[in-house]
């Protein structure tokens, strides 16, 4: 019989509350952002002007969305991408070389905001548990 030592855990337990861990599923939130951050900073390059706006949001959709819960702030965060992505294949770049960079930084802000939505507000969804991104119910990003 193996002696106890006072205030350690048994190594098989789990933490006491999960929820306070940070879910896998939080590197695959900061590699999407970082991945549309690139496809901004890079563009015109790498995408065509209509199809841009959706691979911005590409590795999210694919990687993320069908990961956590439904959640409208989330989603309004993803619309606003969308929306940013758009005005910015959009800008002018020969004609208004100076409408191109405030379009550029309002998609890369629309994006960081995204990723912050998705670590504050995201819930762990029962697929993404079944895939080992974390436990389902458990928030994606860490608290405290």
């Amino acid at each position: 019989m193996d002696a106890e030592i006072p205030g350690t855990k048994p190594a098989n337990t789990k933490p006491a509350n999960t929820n306070l861990a940070e879910a896998k599923l939080a590197d695959l939130v900061r590699n999407a952002a970082e991945r549309g951050r690139r496809l901004a900073l890079a563009y015109p390059s790498g995408a065509r002007r209509d199809d841009f706006p959706f691979a911005v949001l590409a590795a999210f959709d694919a990687d993320v969305r069908g990961q956590v819960e439904r959640d409208r702030r989330i989603e309004d965060e993803r619309d606003r991408v969308l929306i940013a992505a758009v005005n910015f294949a959009e800008a002018p770049p020969e004609d208004e070389p100076e409408a191109v960079e405030p379009a550029r930084r309002a998609l890369i802000a629309a994006i960081d905001y995204l990723e912050q939505a998705v670590l504050r507000f995201g819930i762990v969804n029962r697929a993404g548990a079944r895939l080992g991104y974390g436990e389902a119910g458990q928030r994606v990003g860490s608290r405290g």
